[in-house]
């Protein structure tokens, strides 16, 4: 009677994807920010116990693409949609439930969903009573669930909900995997986000970073990583005055690494310009997208 199940997570940008995907796996899988589109890629998580194997995935936050790169990342969400067993469907409590119904049905699911109304700890309890209700009473919701990511609340009645809907199959992956991404994957969106925590504005929207070097040494693991930007201005911002923004993102990228790799870093980074990145096919592939 064993399950398992590919089990997506839709959504609006920062509904909350990120953050439900790192809570239930209690590993920071996912890069977070307070502004929205910080996901590009399909990030998989794979949560295996005796009874049953999950494979997560969290998808960029669905919008209407204004470059390449956003087709890329809608792509992501399309071919998530495609290979579901379970879809999860995502929502800030203080949004329109009826704005997020319409997105969700626009996705025309064929799997069992379940609605989870995220930041449940933002309002009242009498007010979530009812939202739940109006959200149950959508009726394309085989359950409507209530959690705090951020607070790691309501995540095991999630979990069960879950495993209720998986088919039965044996496991995909082996017993101690994480992910399906690279270490080196990791790494730079590590890197990224601190490019979403420093920066303001279209920075880190107009930045990606990739890792061109990654080497085991006895004592410590060197990592290489450019910076790309699409202006010479940009390019000056992250450097900062006499290179105090870089070695800024770095010290504080170099911690993440470190706990994650479980190693001693000495972490280089680099900055350069490649003009209209975001609509480059070439670039594009290059960058992993």
């Amino acid at each position: 009677m064993h399950k398992a199940g590919f089990v997506n997570i839709f959504g609006k940008p920062n509904a909350g994807k990120s953050t439900l995907l790192n809570a239930i796996m209690g590993e920071k899988l996912a890069i977070i920010s307070p502004k929205v589109q910080t996901t590009r890629h399909r990030i998989t998580g794979v949560l295996t116990d005796p009874a049953y194997q999950i494979v997560f995935s969290d998808t960029p936050g669905i919008i209407d693409p204004k470059y390449k790169l956003h087709e890329k990342m809608m792509g992501a969400v399309k071919s998530a949609l495609e290979d579901a067993d379970v879809a999860l469907l995502i929502m800030d409590a203080k949004e329109s439930l009826e704005e997020n119904l319409e997105l969700f049905d626009s996705l025309r699911l064929k799997v069992p969903a379940i609605l989870i109304i995220n930041k449940m700890d933002n309002i009242l309890k009498e007010e979530m009573a009812v939202l739940v209700e109006r959200a149950k009473a959508w009726g394309k919701a085989t359950a409507v669930v209530p959690v705090s990511a951020m607070q790691k609340k309501g995540i095991k009645d999630l979990l069960t909900e879950i495993v209720a809907l998986l088919p039965q199959a044996n496991a995909f992956y082996p017993d101690d995997t994480l992910t399906d991404k690279s270490t080196r994957f990791f790494v730079a969106e590590m890197i990224r986000e601190k490019i979403f925590d420093l920066f303001e504005e279209e920075i880190p929207y107009h930045t990606t970073v990739i890792v061109t070097q990654f080497q085991e040494k006895d004592t410590l693991t060197k990592i290489t990583a450019e910076i790309i930007v699409t202006r010479e201005t940009q390019k000056g911002i992250i450097l900062g005055e006499k290179g105090k923004s870089i070695r800024e993102i770095g010290t504080r990228a170099r911690v993440d690494i470190e706990k994650f790799i479980e190693r001693k870093v000495f972490l280089e980074l680099f900055v350069k310009v490649r003009g209209k990145w975001r609509d480059n096919e070439l670039f594009l592939k290059e960058y992993g997208y």
